[in-house]
């Protein structure tokens, strides 16, 4: 199981939000580069990086941000927020992301999601962000009436890597991945799914890592590796024993 830590960017500082409130972000620094190299020195060859203005503007907000950490990190680089065109997409790529994180595009328009998995094979995540059971969109400012499991069965046959499945009401609180929907959700489609949301310890690694078998590929983390409840270093040792 892959260990992706979670790089947030909100006006080019590494924040934490809280439910993914952008009044309640948390600042953790001012340099994401450095940031990166941090955890690439903790041994991780994933990084998870989201441009929280861009989830809002529907564009790039972080650009300058993101450009640092490709350029300062050597591993894979996941990248979410506000990718909705085939020009942003297509420019991510060829700037070396290795994969893009779609939410709101893939709710709103999934036909555009399909189109860019088919020519990006096993370069597009869809993103099943859930309040309450149901997607949220727009930076999770909107909650739509599609359930988390519709939404991700719309995708099963389209090529895309994987889910990324957040529980919102747990994100950023520490309260403790939410084992039980994230391992249903795998089990119930043909979709490798990554975790996200709640991470408070090396715990919620080897619970999820134990479900690795029913298509858990990955977890994101971040607060709990800010304010040092989670170690990487561990927590990667225990993703890859399991």
């Amino acid at each position: 199981m892959i260990v992706f830590p979670a790089i947030d960017l909100k006006g080019g500082q590494v924040v934490r939000l809280a439910e993914g409130d952008m009044d309640r972000a948390t600042v953790y620094g001012d340099n994401p580069a450095a940031q990166a190299q941090i955890f690439a020195a903790a041994g991780s060859q994933f990084l998870h990086v989201v441009d929280l203005d861009g989830s809002f503007a529907g564009r790039a907000e972080n650009r300058e941000a993101v450009e640092a950490i490709l350029q300062s990190f050597e591993g894979h680089v996941q990248l979410g927020g506000g990718i909705r065109t085939r020009e942003s997409v297509e420019g991510w790529f060829n700037m070396g992301v290795s994969r893009v994180v779609m939410g709101t595009a893939a709710l709103k328009d999934p036909e555009f999601v399909k189109d860019m998995a088919k020519e990006f094979p096993g370069g597009i995540v869809v993103a099943v962000d859930a309040r309450d059971g149901f997607v949220a969109t727009q930076g999770w400012a909107d909650v739509s009436d599609v359930a988390v499991v519709d939404l991700a069965r719309r995708f099963e046959d389209a090529g895309v890597a994987s889910l990324l499945f957040t529980d919102i009401g747990r994100d950023g609180l520490l309260k403790g991945a939410n084992i039980e929907a994230t391992v249903d959700l795998a089990r119930r489609v043909n979709i490798p799914v990554i975790a996200s949301g709640g991470v408070k310890g090396l715990d919620d690694i080897r619970l999820l890592a134990l479900h690795a078998e029913d298509g858990i590929e990955g977890v994101i983390t971040g607060r709990a590796l800010f304010e040092g409840k989670l170690d990487l270093a561990a927590a990667i040792a225990m993703a890859n024993k399991e």
